[in-house]
């Protein structure tokens, strides 16, 4: 390869880095979890109807701004699907930023799962996946490993929206146990 060849490809590349970095959930997500997050109202009433309305006072909280990043206590609640409803207790969970980049974490409990939050209107866009502990950490596969499946059991999909009393991420038609997952957050 001539020097000037080499010299245009490692500008190519550096070019290329800034656009990868900014791009968007939609460039990340499979087409089968934008359809489960452009169902997410589908999947918040079919959860509630199934669980006798157990997580009302949690989805009616207010939607408000303010910054998300930091420490939480966070517990989950499964709605419909395989039982009713499940309320979990609470565990550590942290919203970083990485350079301009937030990520949550579940960090402590059994069931692990983290993910990168990409913003989106009011919100942000979760992208995740979970393991057990013990497992090494699992990423969101979307358009990577998975291509060809329609979905996988340890993908994640769902909005983070801070409200008046914390956060909380709603998960459409999870691809095991429930309906509908909401991930409680309070500092």
């Amino acid at each position: 390869m001539s020097r000037r060849t080499l010299e245009a490809f490692v500008i190519a590349a550096v070019l290329a880095v800034p656009a990868a970095a900014e791009a968007g959930w939609q460039d990340r997500a499979t087409s089968f979890d934008q359809g489960r997050l452009a169902r997410l109202g589908e999947a918040r009433a079919q959860g509630l109807a199934e669980s006798g309305g157990v997580a009302g006072d949690v989805l009616n909280a207010p939607v408000t701004g303010g910054s998300v990043a930091g420490d939480w206590r966070c517990r989950t609640i499964k709605l419909g699907g395989m039982t009713p409803s499940r309320v979990y207790g609470w565990f550590r969970c942290r919203i970083t930023d990485r350079g301009g980049v937030l990520a949550f974490e579940k960090v402590s409990g059994t069931q692990r799962m983290a993910g990168l939050l990409y913003p989106e209107g009011e919100g942000y866009v979760y992208l995740g996946a979970s393991w057990v502990k013990g497992e090494p950490p699992h990423r969101y596969s979307g358009n990577e490993a998975s291509l060809g499946a329609r979905a996988t059991p340890d993908d994640q999909v769902g909005v983070l929206h801070a409200t008046a009393a914390g956060a909380r991420i709603e998960m459409p038609f999870p691809v095991q146990e429930s309906t509908f997952d909401v991930i409680e957050l309070r500092r």
